[in-house]
């Protein structure tokens, strides 16, 4: 296994805001939403919090359902991988973003936590390679990602 890695991400945590759902110029669509996980710890008797904000998106039919089914402040298990794409903006200054290609969504909490009545929508994706349902390839380009 020389030369091979792992790009794993699972986390739980809550969404900040309602997802946004937009199609790439190929016409495939895509969620984003920004989830929050807070850590707390206690030191010297003094308890404390860290909240680290993950920007996740989402390809196809699971976009669809995240765009459907969740909400702000809603809580969720993800799991995915980690990514980190550059380019310019309009002023022709390099930027940078990480984010999570989420590749599996769990709803958690309780059945009255969504719109739609249900807490246990999940869609599973192995990887984004071929297939169909949720096993959606990303845009083949960034140009196909408008942020």
């Amino acid at each position: 296994m020389a030369g091979r890695g792992v790009n794993k991400v699972i986390l739980i945590g809550h969404l900040g805001a309602d997802p946004e759902m937009k199609y790439g110029s190929s016409g495939n669509p895509f969620t984003t939403f920004n989830l929050a996980t807070t850590e707390s710890w206690t030191k010297d008797g003094q308890k404390t919090e860290k909240t680290e904000w993950h920007r996740i998106i989402v390809f196809g039919k699971l976009a669809e359902i995240c765009a459907q089914y969740l909400t702000k402040g809603k809580q969720v298990y993800i799991e995915g991988k980690i990514q980190t794409r550059s380019w310019e903006d309009k002023d022709g200054i390099k930027r940078w973003s990480t984010e999570i290609l989420c590749q599996n969504m769990q709803m958690l909490g309780s059945a009255g936590d969504t719109a739609a009545g249900g807490g246990n929508t999940s869609e599973r994706s192995s990887s984004y390679g071929g297939g169909g349902g949720a096993n959606q390839a990303p845009p083949a380009n960034e140009d196909d990602i408008p942020f």
